[in-house]
């Protein structure tokens, strides 16, 4: 594409491309996993309060991380305006977009003909599954080299496996 073709939005848009930063995603489903899995571990939740703690857990955990953002610029003496807090808070959001897939899955699960421990499974898997994917997608969109694609995908499989062992263990 030549320059002249460029408009500073579409710019602005491969810059965040280029440069996305995808921890939050890969943080905010494997938070997600562990949500489930100890809800699951509690005992029996109605799908919607699961769908609700998922939902609602992402949402504070990125207060949280926004909060945390936010009195670390403090500290480094800088100023915190409108602009700043709303990058913040979009830098945050993937961790509250990670636990929509799950939360869909529990949701959508009376259709698949699954029990609430069937729901729970989907809900860990899909989880699970966005984890290893959004690993490989930040490597992969930072220049990383399928080596290292494949490395970063590997550990937060492992990771994932080891919530699912969690699972297993705390109930039975």
């Amino acid at each position: 594409m030549s320059s002249a073709a460029r408009t500073p939005a579409r710019e602005r848009r491969t810059e965040r491309a280029t440069h996305a930063d995808y921890t939050g995603a890969v943080y905010g489903s494997m938070l997600a996993a562990s949500v489930v899995i100890g809800a699951g571990a509690l005992g029996r939740f109605p799908r919607l309060e699961l769908v609700l703690l998922l939902s609602l857990t992402g949402l504070v955990f990125w207060i949280g991380h926004v909060h945390a953002q936010l009195f670390g610029a403090r500290l480094a003496q800088r100023t915190l305006d409108r602009p700043t807090v709303l990058h913040v808070c979009r830098e945050e959001w993937p961790i509250v977009e990670a636990a929509v897939p799950p939360a869909l899955a529990v949701a959508v699960s009376p259709l698949l003909g699954l029990d609430v421990d069937g729901a729970i499974w989907l809900a860990v898997a899909v989880a699970v599954t966005g984890q290893v994917g959004w690993s490989a997608v930040g490597a992969r969109r930072a220049g990383g080299s399928w080596r290292l694609v494949t490395g970063t995908a590997a550990v937060n499989l492992l990771l994932g496996l080891a919530i699912i062992a969690f699972k297993i263990a705390l109930t039975h």
